[in-house]
């Protein structure tokens, strides 16, 4: 059995069923919505998101294409994409982290013996933004995280305006992250994985 099927929460998901035409032929569509962990060949559509969402509003992009690329080498799996009959739309890229809090070293290492999630950065396409998009997104990588063993809790850091959008997904604000970038200021957030075997009895994992 491959990983993928193992996994509910990223096997494609068809929203819109194909429609017969009025001579009862069905039209062929695309799978209106697929989810699915990125590889390094998505790195430069990922980066194209990324820079557009983040330049305008701190100026910078949370990775940069190699630090894309080094990730979905090292971890693909802790990573989600979002794509609309065959268009990326919105992604999450994690790698591991094995202490309590972030620090600076978490920026750019993964560690594999780790069981903390570090979420590096979830995008949405500007054309798909103010749809629920990221919410949605992240909501079921939140359920996928729940399907890996070694997985125990989530842990990001935002900017202040921010704050909101991720205690309506369940995090917790920690307090202000250890972690600086230029002038900017995180907070650092935290969302437990809870129930492992029982999620995977649940929900097929």
């Amino acid at each position: 059995m491959s990983a993928l099927s193992a996994l509910p929460f990223l096997k494609p998901v068809h929203l819109r069923s194909p429609r017969s035409s009025p001579g009862g032929q069905r039209r062929h569509t695309l799978p209106a919505s697929e989810f699915r962990c990125l590889s390094p060949e998505d790195a430069v559509s990922v980066f194209e998101i990324e820079r557009e969402a983040f330049t305008s509003v701190s100026g910078d992009c949370p990775l940069h294409l190699d630090e894309i690329r080094h990730f979905l080498n090292l971890c693909p799996e802790l990573s989600l994409g979002w794509f609309e009959e065959g268009r990326l739309v919105a992604f999450i890229i994690g790698s591991l982290w094995d202490q309590e809090r972030l620090s600076q070293a978490a920026l750019t290492l993964h560690k594999p013996q780790g069981s903390a999630v570090h979420i590096h950065v979830l995008a949405v396409h500007r054309t798909f933004r103010q749809q629920g998009k990221g919410s949605i997104l992240m909501w079921r990588y939140l359920q996928y995280l729940r399907c890996l063993p070694f997985a125990r809790r989530a842990l990001l850091m935002c900017e202040d305006f921010l704050v909101p959008f991720y205690q309506k997904c369940g995090f917790e604000a920690l307090g202000p992250c250890e972690v600086t970038v230029g002038d900017l200021a995180f907070v650092e957030m935290q969302h437990p994985v809870r129930g492992h075997a029982f999620m995977r009895r649940n929900s097929g994992c």
